[in-house]
């Protein structure tokens, strides 16, 4: 078999995947090149997917009031499956779509050429006309922490530890650190989570926030704003942190969540021209092109915004622009955000920070999750969903959910945020029927509410 393709995609991930899958579809010939034994890159393997998995279990285990038959090693095993299942999945689409893919490191030997380290030994050389780069990133390790230490993780290798700890700190608050935050206290486990800044995750709506810090001092995690660390001291029985405000909070495991690097490295790119940021992410154009403009990359190894579900679109624009020479989509505007803390997160458009800054009239519709009936019987009853509209014309300028299943209730809003004009309208959720007893009915509950503020 010829090892020279019209296209090389690099990592088998949501960007690759979404990128390989068009070019196939395309007529083009393609092989990606994955480093792992298994297709589907870091999110099947040591985040989105497993993460998600764990978390699952452990709203089980809650749920069934069985806390003193759980233990984290027993939940870890459960995500297994749910990984096997995706691999099967994942691998099954590059069969059906004659792509063949190849186990191994890959750098550039020249601008139209690979050198892959295979797995199974040896080194073979591919070529290609174009090349899409979707290699991920990995968490940031300061220089000075010794990850090498079997106490210190970061969020690649906390799903294998080998026992079942009684404490963590978490040092970083961002989305990764509430996430492992609320799975650690779900099995009991005593948390410190350490944050950097005065609130978590700034990004969202101020009422969100304030209901994510409720809920997780509720659920009994210690919570440090403004915190620095100085060192980081590890022996065989657990981890002392020392913070420059002269704290000092010692636990069985630190796991380090502060930020992430792209992974640029080990591949020869300066060789060749391509340009990479301090924080190893692959400078791009608005279509996904680097320096070298046969030569695409996309997802977190492009920096933001570092979502499984952006990289796949990322993918698919980069190949339709190198099949084509010019590509026309581009990310929706509006990305939702989905984090999975329990309960979980999700928000699209502008907080009422956003609008007050711009000095938009806007008016807030709540729906409180409470009060519903499909809420009432299934006892989900903590959260709600929150509605930002312009006071004068409806327009749907923003979306915030807290609770159970708010990843998916977003996209009902989503939907018609994404629509022009008139279509974009406070008034669908007041004149659509929904379903009852539904969470969907949320909608309709919060639209009348922020209309009773208007009318």
């Amino acid at each position: 078999m010829s090892n020279q393709y019209d296209i090389i995609v690099v990592g088998s991930g949501p960007g690759g995947e979404g990128a390989a899958i068009k070019a196939a579809k395309e007529g083009k010939r393609v092989a990606v090149i994955e480093r792992y034994p298994r297709v589907g890159g870091g999110a099947t393997h040591l985040a989105t997917i497993p993460s998600k998995a764990l978390r699952h279990s452990i709203q089980q285990v809650i749920e069934s009031r069985r806390l003193n038959d759980a233990d984290y090693q027993g939940l870890l095993q459960s995500t297994a499956g749910v990984i096997d299942e995706q691999v099967a999945v994942r691998r099954g689409y590059y069969d059906r779509n004659l792509i063949d893919v190849v186990h191994g490191y890959a750098s550039f030997a020249g601008p139209n050429s690979l050198g892959i380290s295979l797995d199974v030994g040896g080194k073979e050389q591919y070529t290609a006309d174009s090349f899409i780069l979707a290699t991920g990133s990995r968490p940031y390790h300061p220089p000075d922490v010794d990850f090498t230490h079997p106490r210190i993780l970061d969020s690649d290798i906390v799903l294998s530890i080998p026992d079942n700890p009684r404490s963590m700190t978490i040092f970083g608050a961002g989305v990764v650190g509430c996430e492992y935050a609320s799975i650690f206290r779900g099995l009991r486990i005593k948390v410190n989570l350490i944050n950097s800044r005065d609130k978590l995750l700034a990004f969202l709506d101020d009422e969100i926030i304030d209901a994510l810090t409720y809920h997780l001092r509720e659920q009994g995690t210690l919570l440090h704003h403004n915190e620095e660390y100085e060192k980081v001291e590890a022996d065989d029985n657990g981890v002392r942190l020392y913070l420059k405000s002269n704290k000092e909070i010692y636990s069985d495991y630190l796991l380090w969540a502060q930020g992430r690097t792209g992974n640029s490295s080990n591949m020869d790119l300066e060789e060749i021209g391509i340009e990479v940021d301090s924080r190893g992410n692959i400078v791009v154009n608005d279509s996904y092109q680097t320096s070298q403009p046969h030569i695409y990359a996309v997802g977190d190894v492009v920096g933001y915004p570092s979502l499984a579900s952006a990289a796949y679109d990322q993918g698919r624009f980069a190949a339709t622009h190198s099949v084509f020479g010019s590509c026309e989509n581009r990310l929706v505007e509006d990305i939702p955000t989905g984090i999975y803390t329990i309960p979980e997160i999700s928000s699209v458009g502008l907080t009422e920070r956003d609008l007050t800054k711009r000095k938009i009239p806007y008016e807030v519709g709540h729906a409180f999750f409470k009060h519903l009936a499909r809420a009432q019987i299934t006892g989900y009853k903590t959260g709600m969903l929150k509605i930002l509209f312009h006071r004068e014309t409806f327009e749907l300028l923003g979306i915030h959910c807290f609770g159970h299943g708010a990843s998916e209730i977003i996209h009902i809003g989503q939907a018609i945020m994404s629509q022009k004009g008139e279509g974009n309208s406070l008034l669908y959720f007041i004149n659509t029927t929904f379903n009852y007893p539904t969470m969907a009915e949320a909608y309709r509950v919060a639209a009348l509410n922020g209309y009773n503020r208007v009318r």
